[in-house]
């Protein structure tokens, strides 16, 4: 494991990638500037801004580490990693290309067929064309070896019955990759049996629901499947290969910069405020949220590595997924009580608006990506292995 071995790599960072991050901040400076976005915490979830997912992929900012020939400017990972980092830590609204940049497209650049790489890999890029992921189920959670939906042979296709839910995004994407059985269950080979698909949401026999949130806000759905049809070219790599293929899906899912960064338009505010006026009570929590933040960021960095060189970190994914979202969480409530101790961030309405936004959403934030506590678990066996 990364983070197991004596030194931990991180990449170094080039003059080029320099380059990039400063014509990234300087983007989003005129963005904010003429009014393009508002910032928000949980951008990436909360930001369904269509108009501003094209704006990025005509500046070749969406898969800008994909090859040319698939709509990307063939940059490395980290010029990838680089703009992402200054989007969510601005707040910008990233949401509806988010899913389908993140995990959509690099699932099926390793195990799509070149027509399905040829068909949506482009489009993605160009901010034109999202994804949503249909993973969760009810009943089922994080324990996607025991989900229920099912696609059956239907000639020379596949007929798609099954429901899932917490679906991110549903509501404005145009597809969604589906783990679903294509073999009965077997209870001495759990993880055999599944598959997935690229279903088309437009379809016959889709139907989408909102899941609101507490504060009335909507970007989870419950996606239910009645008989829908799919050609057989919708499979994604072979029937039964679901698990080997959302494993790795999910390395991507749960060590991304998102996994720390949902509420970095708070921590931002609020070292702000704290450095621009003498030494007060919230110096050490905001010293705190800084050194955590520091080390989410070089673990994050590492597994993009890792990534990048053809490895499949999923246990340290977990970890960063694990400690970013108790970041995340943590964050909210060490601001609060900053904000009732310390004068200088006592009465910002900016970052009070910033907090009262996020607290609604504050309970998902150790579910979404895989429960804290099943990812423990998961870490939890890999020591032990060891």
């Amino acid at each position: 494991m990364l983070f197991f071995e004596p030194a931990l790599p991180l990449p170094a960072v080039g003059e080029r990638t320099a380059t990039l991050r400063a014509q990234v901040r300087r983007f989003i400076a005129d963005e904010l500037a003429s009014g393009g976005f508002e910032p928000q915490c949980n951008s990436w979830t909360e930001g369904l801004g269509g108009a501003f997912s094209r704006r990025l992929g005509a500046r070749g900012w969406i898969g800008y580490h994909w090859p040319v020939a698939y709509g990307g400017r063939g940059g490395s990972a980290f010029d990838t990693l680089t703009i992402n980092e200054e989007l969510l830590a601005a707040g910008a609204p990233v949401a509806a290309h988010w899913i389908a940049a993140r995990q959509s497209a690099p699932l099926l650049m390793r195990f799509g067929s070149e027509a399905q790489r040829q068909a949506f890999l482009p489009r993605i890029a160009a901010g034109d064309t999202y994804f949503a992921i249909g993973m969760s189920e009810p009943d089922v959670g994080s324990d996607l070896a025991s989900v229920r939906t099912r696609a059956e042979p239907s000639g020379a296709r596949w007929r798609l019955d099954g429901r899932k839910v917490w679906t991110s995004g549903a509501h404005i994407a145009h597809y969604a990759i589906v783990l679903c059985r294509t073999a009965p269950a077997d209870p001495k080979a759990r993880h055999a049996g599944l598959s997935q698909f690229i279903v088309d949401l437009k379809a016959p026999g889709v139907t989408i629901r909102p899941i609101l949130m507490l504060d009335g806000s909507h970007h989870f759905n419950e996606v239910t499947f009645d008989g829908v049809e799919l050609p057989a070219e919708c499979l994604v790599g072979q029937a039964g290969d679901g698990w080997k293929q959302v494993t790795s899906e999910l390395a991507y899912e749960r060590s991304g910069p998102e996994r720390f960064l949902s509420t970095m338009p708070i921590v931002e505010r609020c070292l702000r405020l704290v450095l621009e006026a003498p030494a007060a009570a919230a110096d050490a929590p905001a010293g705190r949220l800084l050194a955590r933040l520091i080390t989410l960021r070089n673990m994050s960095l590492a597994i993009w590595a890792a990534l990048e060189a053809g490895r499949s970190p999923a246990i340290e994914a977990a970890m960063v997924k694990d400690l970013g979202t108790d970041f995340e969480r943590d964050t909210l409530e060490i601001v609060r009580e900053a904000m009732d101790a310390d004068e200088r961030v006592a009465g910002d309405s900016v970052l009070a608006g910033l907090l009262a936004s996020a607290w609604p959403l504050a309970p998902t934030y150790n579910l979404r990506g895989g429960t804290n506590e099943v990812l423990r678990n998961m870490i939890a066996k890999q020591l032990q292995a060891r």
